[in-house]
């Protein structure tokens, strides 16, 4: 079984217009101000949306991310425009065994940087990264299955559906949801 201590994991990569990182100490603010833009959007989705944190959370959240980077438990990925500070959204690959090695990814974007691909590209990159450096054999995408643009994300990349896990979560409202399964795997 692979020991994620004995990995080499790179803190950033590129793709065509996005520098993809590890989240750092100081990221804070940045994505503070992500968030506050697209709360709306990512309150029906994404638990941790529940509210609006304060700069200081969001910071303590980065440096928990961080760290949890460097022990290779979990691998978030901030998405910045190449050149620039600006953060467009966030990814990661969560949910890891290393005994496979398999990953989950997931992923939003900032809400004024929506339907310009910057999210595909990402996902592509990072699927790329898991696979080629990190030796995944299976990466996959879960989502409630009433996020349509989550959903268009996955087959635009190529991921297949598996299928539907029944009665799976709780949805941010408590109420009990489907999970829709997509993959690619390590030919």
């Amino acid at each position: 079984m692979p020991d994620p201590s004995n990995i080499e994991i790179p803190e950033q990569f590129e793709s065509e217009r996005l520098l993809i990182r590890a989240p750092r100490p100081g990221d804070g603010p940045e994505l503070n101000a992500a968030i506050r833009e697209s709360i709306a959007e990512l309150r029906p989705w994404m638990p941790w949306a529940d509210h609006i944190p304060t700069l200081a959370e969001t910071e303590a959240n980065m440096c928990s991310a961080y760290d949890r980077y460097k022990a290779g438990t979990d691998l978030r990925l901030n998405l910045y425009l190449k050149g620039t500070r600006t953060l467009v959204g966030c990814s990661g690959l969560h949910d890891i065994d290393w005994s496979v090695p398999k990953f989950d990814i997931g992923y939003w974007v900032r809400t004024s940087y929506a339907g310009q691909g910057y999210i595909t590209e990402a996902v592509n990159a990072i699927t790329a990264f898991a696979f080629d450096q990190l030796g995944a054999k299976r990466v996959s995408v879960c989502m409630n299955p009433l996020n349509v643009r989550s959903r268009l994300v996955a087959e635009r990349c190529g991921f297949e559906l598996e299928g539907t896990i029944r009665n799976h979560l709780r949805d941010t409202q408590g109420r009990l949801r489907d999970t829709r399964v997509y993959s690619k795997i390590r030919p």
